[in-house]
C-alpha cells in the first residue's frame, strides 16, 4: 500500500488546473471505494447528491451583481453596432468630464476594445424624479462582468458569477444519430462532441449504428441555470458493433489522457476520420461513374459529405507537401506523416490559418474548410489516404496507438480502471 500512497503522492504533484480536475474524479472514487488514502483528498469541495459546488457566497433573492435591486429601476438592454463606451455612458446623460475619468478607470480592469454588439447591460436608477444612474453593469460573458459604481467616488471593478459544477450521468442506446440520441434523453448534445475527441481515433462515428450505446460521467458548468458546456469527461463506456470501449482516465507524465481496459491509450497515430458529424457520400472504388465526367474511373478516397466551412482537421501529425489549387481537386492539402503514410484533402473552399507548404502541423489542427472547389458537383472532401505511395482505402486505416501505461504505473491504474468499469456497467 505504501508503494500506491508514494506513487499517488507524485501523480498529483501537477499544475493547478490538472489538480482540479484529479479532484473532481477522486471524488466520485474516493465516494465509492474504500483506499481513499491512495487518492488526492478533495478540500474545499463538496459533494451534494450530484452537485459539485465550490466554495462560493450566494446573494440573496434581493440583490444582482451585489447590487440591492429594490432600491433602483432597472434597464436592461444590449450593445448596439458602434457603441463604444463613451457612447453608451452618454445616452443616460453622464457629463462628459465623468465619462472621460470612468474610461481611465475602466482601461486599468479591462480592454474597452472588447466590449461586443449583443452583448447585454443593465442600468440601475434612482427611484426619484432625477434617475440619477447609480449603476451600470456589462455583461462580458456569461460567468463575468464589469461593474461601474457612480454611487459615490467612481468604481470600476471586473467581477464573476457564480460557476456551478455539476457531475452527472449521461446514457442513451441509439437509432439513429448520437446526435439526436442525446436531445431524446435530456441530455446536453455538445456531450457528442465531447465523446466523439475522445474516441476518435477507435470508432469511426459515420459508422455509428441503431443498437450502439454509450454511458459517461460528465461534468457541465452552469450560470444562473445557463449551461457553460461540458467542461469534463471522467470516464465513458461506448458500445460499438457489440464491442465496449472503455474510457479510463489517467494521469500519465502529467499528462490527463484516456485508456481502454488493458491500458492502451485510446489516443491512435491517427484519426478516424478528418471531420465531425456527417455523411459518406462516396466510398473507395477501383471503378466509379464520376458524377461529372460521367465515365467510371478508379476513386480512391472517401467523399463526406458536409456544408460549406466545416472544418478539416488533419489526422495525425506531419509536414504539408502541397497546399495549392490543383485542377479537379480544387484547393488541395498533401500531408506527409511519416516515411509510410501520406493523406490528402481535396475541394477546400479555403485553407486553415498559417497552412502552406513546408507548415508543420498536429493531429487536429484544422488545414481547411469543406468547400467545392474543382471538379464537384456540391460541399463535400474528397479525402485520400496513401501507404508507401499506394492508395489505400481510409476507412481501413488501422494505427497505432501512442504509449500504453507504463509497467511502473500499471497497479495504479488498475485500481482507478476497476472503480470506473464497475461504475459504468451498474448504470
Amino acid at each position: 500500500m505504501t508503494k500506491n500512497n508514494n506513487f499517488a503522492e507524485n501523480q498529483i504533484q501537477l499544475s493547478s488546473k490538472m489538480k482540479k480536475d484529479l479532484i473532481f474524479i477522486s471524488i466520485i472514487s474516493v465516494f465509492l471505494i474504500s483506499f481513499t488514502d491512495a487518492m488526492v483528498r478533495p478540500s474545499k469541495v463538496q459533494m451534494k447528491k450530484t452537485e459539485i459546488v465550490e466554495e462560493e457566497v450566494v446573494e440573496t433573492a434581493k440583490t444582482q451583481y451585489g447590487i440591492p435591486i429594490d432600491l433602483f429601476n432597472i434597464e436592461k438592454s444590449r450593445i448596439k453596432p458602434n457603441m463604444s463606451l463613451s457612447v453608451l455612458l452618454a445616452k443616460f446623460n453622464i457629463p462628459n468630464k465623468e465619462i472621460h475619468q470612468i474610461i481611465l478607470k475602466a482601461k486599468e480592469v479591462f480592454d474597452l476594445r472588447k466590449i461586443r454588439v449583443g452583448n447585454t447591460y443593465q442600468v440601475f436608477k434612482s427611484k426619484d424624479s432625477s434617475k440619477t444612474v447609480n449603476y451600470l453593469v456589462y455583461e462580458q460573458n456569461p460567468s463575468e462582468y464589469v461593474v461601474f459604481d457612480f454611487s459615490d467616488s467612481i468604481k470600476v471593478k471586473k467581477e464573476r458569477k457564480l460557476i456551478k459544477s455539476k457531475v452527472k450521468i449521461g446514457k442513451g442506446v441509439i437509432e439513429s444519430s448520437l446526435w439526436v440520441t442525446m436531445l431524446e434523453n435530456d441530455i446536453n448534445p455538445l456531450l457528442a462532441i465531447e465523446l466523439s475527441d475522445i474516441y476518435a481515433w477507435t470508432i469511426d462515428f459515420f459508422g455509428i449504428q441503431k443498437g450502439d450505446a454509450f454511458k459517461v460521467y460528465y461534468r457541465e458548468d452552469f450560470v444562473d441555470s445557463i449551461s457553460l458546456g461540458i467542461k469534463q469527461i471522467y470516464a465513458a463506456k461506448f458500445t460499438h458493433n457489440g464491442q465496449d470501449i472503455y474510457a479510463i482516465p489517467f494521469y500519465q507524465d502529467s499528462v490527463l489522457s484516456f485508456y481502454d481496459v488493458d491500458g492502451k491509450s485510446l489516443r491512435k497515430a491517427f484519426l478516424k476520420a478528418p471531420l465531425k458529424y456527417n455523411r459518406i457520400a462516396s466510398r473507395f472504388s477501383n471503378s466509379r461513374l464520376h458524377p461529372i465526367l460521367k465515365i467510371r474511373r478508379p476513386h480512391h478516397g472517401v467523399d463526406y459529405s458536409a456544408p460549406i466551412g466545416t472544418p478539416v482537421h488533419a489526422i495525425g501529425d506531419g509536414v504539408v507537401i502541397k497546399a495549392q489549387y490543383s485542377g479537379g481537386a480544387g484547393n488541395y492539402v498533401k500531408i506527409r506523416h511519416n516515411s509510410i503514410y501520406t493523406t490528402g484533402y481535396m475541394h477546400l473552399s479555403k485553407y486553415g490559418k498559417g497552412i502552406k507548404t513546408g507548415k508543420f502541423v498536429k493531429q487536429g489542427d484544422i488545414i481547411g474548410y469543406v468547400g467545392s472547389t474543382g471538379l464537384s458537383t456540391g460541399p463535400h472532401l474528397d479525402f485520400r489516404v496513401w501507404k508507401n505511395g499506394i492508395n489505400i482505402n481510409p476507412l481501413k486505416l488501422e494505427a497505432p496507438p501512442v504509449e500504453p501505461i507504463k509497467p511502473e504505473n500499471f497497479e495504479f491504474f488498475n485500481k482507478i480502471k476497476d472503480i470506473w468499469v464497475e461504475k459504468l456497467d451498474n448504470l
